[in-house]
């Protein structure tokens, strides 16, 4: 079944190198980034892990879980970190889930059902497998980007993406194009200008439907 925005991030049960978790207990009331990779010791992999580790306490900040998922087993999870942390500067706190069995990659709708891994297999086997999730405090999944594998992924894109969501999640605002904390957003046309204007003040109406409100609380 296709995963798509909106649906509900399936409630699996995983095993990771920091213990087991049923995903929706692990995440609790909080915001949850799952970000996947198709093999451990893989050096973009390795850089992005690293990434992840340097952003920790960005990510304490937006109240925002975060757990890698790699298509290895958690032996292998433990000597990476290694790498991980040696090129990185900054220690690997986030559990990653050992998907070796594909469970969670087909669950996500990352590999199709009848995928397997072969003998002598390679990451290109499981190259799909390199999305990232943005998961709401109502489980619901928010955003989803899938990157090859040889395209590093952006993860000051990742928190600005996080920070947008967390800005207009259950609010009557979207963010414009490029937009970074702070600057104004969108107000949505499901409320009319008078309903607009007495909730988020003077709006700039650039266009009957593209007006803007001053970075509202």
């Amino acid at each position: 079944m296709a995963l798509r925005i909106n649906d509900e991030l399936p409630n699996l049960h995983v095993v990771t190198d920091q213990g087991e978790f049923d995903l929706h207990d692990w995440q609790g009331d909080s915001w949850a980034i799952l970000f996947s990779h198709p093999k451990d010791f893989t050096p973009v992999c390795t850089t992005e892990f690293g990434a992840v580790a340097q952003l920790a306490d960005e990510w304490a900040k937006r109240g925002t879980k975060v757990m890698g998922i790699s298509v290895d087993g958690v032996e292998e999870h433990k000597k990476w970190k290694g790498d991980i942390e040696k090129t990185s500067g900054a220690p690997a706190g986030f559990p990653i889930i050992a998907d070796d069995d594909l469970k969670v990659a087909k669950a996500l709708d990352m590999l199709p059902a009848d995928a397997y891994l072969p003998d002598g297999r390679t990451p290109a086997d499981s190259a799909t497998v390199r999305s990232v999730f943005i998961i709401a405090p109502n489980k619901k999944v928010q955003l989803m980007m899938t990157y090859p594998m040889s395209v590093g992924r952006n993860f000051a894109e990742v928190l600005r993406a996080l920070d947008g969501l967390q800005r207009t999640y259950n609010q009557p605002l979207a963010t414009p194009a490029n937009w970074e904390t702070g600057q104004d957003v969108i107000v949505a046309l499901s409320l009319d200008d008078a309903a607009a204007e007495e909730k988020y003040g003077t709006l700039d109406k650039q266009l009957p439907y593209l007006r803007f409100a001053k970075n509202p609380a």
